[in-house]
């Protein structure tokens, strides 16, 4: 626990370096001016440089993560979430199949671009993946005739994962790279994702609605359906009653 607490409180390289250059401006211009007013002068327009910059920063990291659209799929469910991959991945040449709900053997997606061909498992995770995903999809390659496999998360992955992929022929893809996966078709126009624009807005709102409606029991691969109860709507498998499950709208 004390060595937990002593990481967070260290500074990173770029805040040691603007600490040291902050004092570094107030000690030389105490040296040239033998004034603590011009010092201090000089200290606070350095912080002030470095306030200006981070900001600007971070506002365009931010444009960045409302162009991918990445908030919306953070929201998905983990069926939409596979669909919404087939889209992208489709966009990026590939060619998509998306396998059942249940029994696929470790696999939510296989694609394919020429004599290339990859099983995909798709995590929506809000906690990092672990290191079971890396198993699975190693496991899965054999089954679909692949050459690899990769995992696809709007999150990152844990450490054991990381390393497994070492000995492996499975790739990791992050957040990060999923959003910048995401950039660079819509830089092509060739996926929509949440925008000003009205009529990318609308065709975001179809394709979102087309995901949901593919949305496969998690128990059986029955579509799901919209049902209404007393406490409101719901989703529930249409092979009911001989399924029973259910997920939340």
């Amino acid at each position: 626990m004390a060595k937990r607490r002593r990481k967070k409180e260290e500074l990173d390289p770029v805040q040691a370096f603007v600490l040291l250059l902050m004092l570094g401006a107030g000690f030389g211009a105490y040296k040239l001016t033998n004034s603590f007013i011009f010092a201090g002068v000089a200290f606070g327009a350095v912080m002030l440089l470095y306030a200006i910059v981070a900001i600007s920063i971070a506002r365009k990291r931010n444009e960045r993560l409302k162009r991918s659209g990445i908030a919306e799929i953070d929201k998905m469910e983990g069926r939409q979430f596979e669909k919404y991959l087939g889209h992208l991945l489709e966009a990026h040449g590939y060619k998509v199949t998306v396998t059942k709900a249940a029994g696929d053997f470790g696999a939510d997606l296989v694609i394919a671009k020429g004599a290339q061909r990859v099983v995909v498992q798709a995590k929506r995770y809000s906690n990092n993946v672990g290191i079971k995903a890396v198993q699975e999809a190693q496991a899965s390659i054999a089954h679909y005739s692949a050459s690899e496999a990769w995992v696809i998360s709007n999150s990152g992955y844990t450490e054991a994962a990381v390393t497994l992929t070492k000995s492996n022929a499975v790739r990791l893809i992050d957040r990060a790279e999923l959003i910048e996966m995401i950039l660079k078709i819509n830089a092509d126009r060739s996926i929509p994702t949440p925008h000003t624009n009205t009529e990318q807005n609308n065709t975001e709102k179809i394709i979102m609605k087309q995901i949901k409606n593919e949305v496969a029991c998690a128990k059986c691969g029955q579509l799901l359906v919209r049902r209404k109860s007393a406490r409101g709507e719901f989703l529930g498998c249409s092979s009911f009653p001989k399924c029973r499950h259910t997920e939340a709208v």
